[in-house]
């Protein structure tokens, strides 16, 4: 754990302050839930706070306490420069890096003249003069309920800070399956629950929100999906006609890889989706035991993020990065087969 410059950042925040808060570009729901449940937080607190996303985050957060308020980088830029620039402090909530904002607001952000607080769960965080970072804490949205617990301040968590919290837990955490899902956070849970987050009704907001198109969509993307079982390795395709043909709306192939993941026997899982906005093809890893797809990514797609879940990029056509990664896995055979899952 880093904990970095907390006592003079309490110090600093003891007035009231002009507060953005920032999450990364195709925000999810622990960027979302650590942003606005941290956003009602320093609201309480007598701070002016603003949420500031890159650009659209999927239909099923737009429920969420203080979404109708966010800004939007990429549409609302005008309002958007104008809550930075008029910040006295920024709070950067679930990246680690400048450059997961995109490219246009990492030009921003590296122009702003203040400082930077950093709350992050990744690995190899950026140098900020305040940061709390843990690459052990399952959630940002965790780390942001002991960072109020850090201010003595659990007694001004209500329902509207509980929800937003609890979504980016529950969504980040498979919804608590995964092995980051400690007996603290079940305790954090808990506390939410009695403060107010209807479990429920988070969860059906979120999973039970599918349209039409998002499901015949998750029909092509396991009938594209392929097996390598000498790698025991599964991976899912989407090309950009298929994700026109099923309407595909921002957050509509979130969790798809873990179908992939799922299947008896796999102990490593990617989804590649072309996206010809960015020109990209971007990809999603995601591994049981040992298998470290954090330091896969970084070593071969330009990414990172955690030892069983990351996200990468690849400049080309999907059959390109088809190539690319079958050509890899031979590299890693042995690290597959030793993984302690299987």
């Amino acid at each position: 754990m880093i904990l970095k410059g907390f006592e003079a950042l309490k110090s600093f925040l003891i007035k009231p302050k002009n507060i953005v808060l920032i999450g990364h570009r195709n925000p999810d729901g622990d960027a979302m839930g650590s942003t606005l449940g941290l956003q009602h937080y320093l609201t309480k607190k007598g701070h002016k706070a603003t949420v500031v996303v890159p650009n659209e985050y999927p239909d099923f957060l737009h429920w969420l306490p203080g979404s109708e308020n966010t800004y939007r980088f990429d549409w609302q830029n005008s309002q958007s420069q104008k809550a930075i620039n008029a910040s006295d402090i920024i709070f950067l909530l679930d990246f680690n890096a400048l450059h997961r904002v995109g490219f246009d607001m990492q030009k921003t952000l590296e122009k702003y003249p203040n400082d930077f607080v950093m709350i992050d769960h990744h690995q190899q965080p950026d140098d900020v003069k305040y940061m709390y970072s843990d690459v052990e804490i399952c959630a940002t949205c965790q780390m942001v309920y002991q960072f109020i617990e850090m201010n003595n301040d659990l007694d001004l968590i209500d329902e509207a800070i509980a929800t937003c919290l609890y979504t980016g837990i529950m969504t980040d955490t498979g919804s608590f399956r995964f092995r980051s899902t400690t007996s603290k956070t079940h305790r954090i849970i808990a506390d939410l629950i009695e403060k107010g987050a209807q479990n429920d009704k988070i969860h059906n907001n979120v999973y039970d929100a599918n349209s039409y198109g998002r499901l015949l969509l998750l029909g092509q993307a396991l009938s594209n999906l392929q097996i390598l079982p000498a790698y025991k390795t599964a991976f899912i395709t989407l090309t950009e006609a298929e994700k026109k043909k099923f309407d595909f709306q921002k957050g509509d192939t979130e969790g798809v890889v873990n179908y992939a993941l799922s299947l008896k026997g796999i102990i490593f899982a990617a989804i590649f989706i072309e996206d010809k906005e960015q020109h990209i093809i971007k990809i999603s890893f995601r591994s049981k035991g040992d298998f470290s797809v954090n330091q896969f990514s970084r070593n071969h797609f330009n990414g990172g993020g955690h030892d069983n879940a990351a996200g990468g990029k690849f400049n080309g056509s999907v059959e390109e990065v088809i190539t690319t990664f079958k050509e890899l896995l031979p590299t890693y055979k042995n690290e597959l087969n030793r993984s302690y899952e299987i």
